[in-house]
């Protein structure tokens, strides 16, 4: 008998020799749709503006992102921004991806007191705004273990981006078939190593979708931080649009840029998932 996956008839848009994105295998009227549905946005947004006597100023933009004198490059406030932004983003991710599993862990265990502590930090985490537990851990936490601002922001969303890795890391290892569990106990293998070489490894194919939404919901929620005046790329937008007044311009193009991180991030998690063949 032959169990082999049943073949989808419906166009693919990615090679499947080079395993790469193909923009001609993209229907037409999809290419149309889009091109349509983009143009009546942007026709809205260029209307609403004229309603209400704005005038556009693109060419002041440039000159917040970087200038070029004698040949040297000289970030503006805005790359500079993006700087702290990304510091903040590339932390935060390896921290909440660490609270994540072990919280997770944590819930999984025999441990009463484990799964006890895990559950109230997910329940105050994921049930409080991440502006509040900003402001708790920088006017709280952050004077008794002496840490600064910028550290304050990594902590604070590390813990509320955590709470919901850990449910994702969670929900991964619990689909496992329990014939994995019972294997590894046959062979003898330690609940340390069973994790290590059995569980984790075809956990992470399965959670790795939707970790890359959670970390692409990190990278937004890094905007938040400008509250307790970190300078990253929000709160450098915020100073040079109340200096010049160009609403619009500043944060279209802050938008544009974190859009452009985001579809990166997506691109290289999808690459990732046909490396190692993570099927839904």
């Amino acid at each position: 008998m032959n169990h082999s996956m049943p073949q989808s008839h419906e166009p693919s848009i990615i090679d499947s020799k080079k395993g790469v994105f193909s923009l001609s295998k993209i229907p037409v009227k999809d290419i149309l749709a889009y091109v349509l549905v983009m143009a009546g946005v942007v026709y809205i947004i260029l209307k609403g503006a004229s309603e209400q006597g704005y005038f556009w100023q693109w060419y002041q933009v440039p000159k917040y992102l970087f200038t070029l004198e004698d040949g040297s490059f000289t970030a503006g406030p805005l790359l500079q921004g993006l700087k702290v932004t990304l510091n903040i983003t590339w932390i935060s991710m390896i921290l909440t991806y660490i609270i994540g599993l072990f919280t997770a862990l944590l819930r999984l265990s025999d441990s009463i007191v484990g799964r006890a502590f895990a559950r109230i930090y997910l329940e105050l985490a994921r049930n409080t705004p991440l502006i509040v537990q900003l402001f708790f851990i920088y006017f709280v936490v952050a004077p008794v273990l002496g840490i600064d601002r910028l550290f304050s922001a990594i902590l604070a969303l590390s813990l509320f981006e955590g709470a919901y890795a850990s449910e994702i890391y969670r929900s991964g290892i619990v689909s496992l078939p329990r014939g994995q569990w019972e294997a590894a106990h046959s062979l003898g293998l330690s609940g340390f190593d069973t994790y290590r070489k059995i569980i984790l490894p075809q956990a992470i194919r399965r959670v790795l979708p939707p970790l890359t939404s959670q970390t692409i919901s990190l990278i937004k929620d890094s905007s938040l931080v400008s509250v307790i005046a970190v300078y990253e790329m929000t709160m450098q937008a915020n100073a040079i649009v109340a200096e010049t007044f160009l609403t619009f311009e500043i944060y279209f193009t802050i938008a544009a840029i974190y859009l452009f991180i985001t579809v990166a991030l997506s691109q290289l998690v999808s690459l990732l998932e046909r490396k190692f063949k993570v099927y839904n």
